[in-house]
This record gives structure tokens, sequence and C-alpha cells, in this order.
């Protein structure tokens, strides 16, 4: 259960980079509150999954969730650069996060 926490933070982190952008230095009223909205839900639940797993390989997995999904997102639909390297990185990320997670322990 702590892992699925993890791995539904890094998906609220991603939202919450996203709306960042999207805020344009928070003077778009919407993006900031969804900013707020994403970033507490994700910290919250990564607080949470801490109360049982290693803080290492949580967080790395947490970040790697969140810069993954943002770079892809980016690429999708906010026209960021797609290159074979970027992709080839963004892969080398979440198998990253797959193996940390993996290797993680709960105590």
């Amino acid at each position: 259960m702590a892992w699925l926490l993890v791995v539904v933070a890094g998906l609220l982190e991603t939202g919450f980079a996203v709306c960042l952008k999207l805020s344009h230095g928070f003077t778009r009223l919407w993006p900031t509150i969804a900013f707020c909205v994403f970033a507490l839900g994700s910290f919250g639940l990564l607080t949470l999954s801490l109360k049982k797993l290693d803080v290492g390989p949580a967080y790395a997995v947490w970040t790697g969730i969140g810069a993954a999904g943002t770079a892809i997102y980016g690429m999708i639909f906010l026209d960021d650069l797609v290159s074979t390297l970027k992709i080839v990185s963004i892969s080398f990320v979440i198998i990253g996060v797959i193996g940390l997670q993996l290797s993680g322990s709960s105590h």
C-alpha cells in the first residue's frame, strides 16, 4: 500500500510541475490553485508512505515518476522538443524507478 501512495504522489508531482508552468509565475488563478492542490496532495501522500518505506528509494521513485511524467506530458501536450536521446533517457529513468521500487524495503 505504501508503494501505491508513492506512485500516486509521483503522478501528482507531474500535475504540480505542469501547473507551475501553466501558472506563468503564479499570475494565472486556476493553474495556481491546481498547483497548490497537486503539491499538497503529492507531499501529503509521500509523507504518509515514508511511515513504512525507506526514504532513499521512496524519494527517488517519487521524483523519478514526477520527472519522467512531466517530460512525457511536455512532449505530448506542451510542444516540448522530442528527441531520441530524450526518449531513451526517460526510459532509463523509468527503469531506475522500477528497480528502486523493487529494491525498497518496508518496515
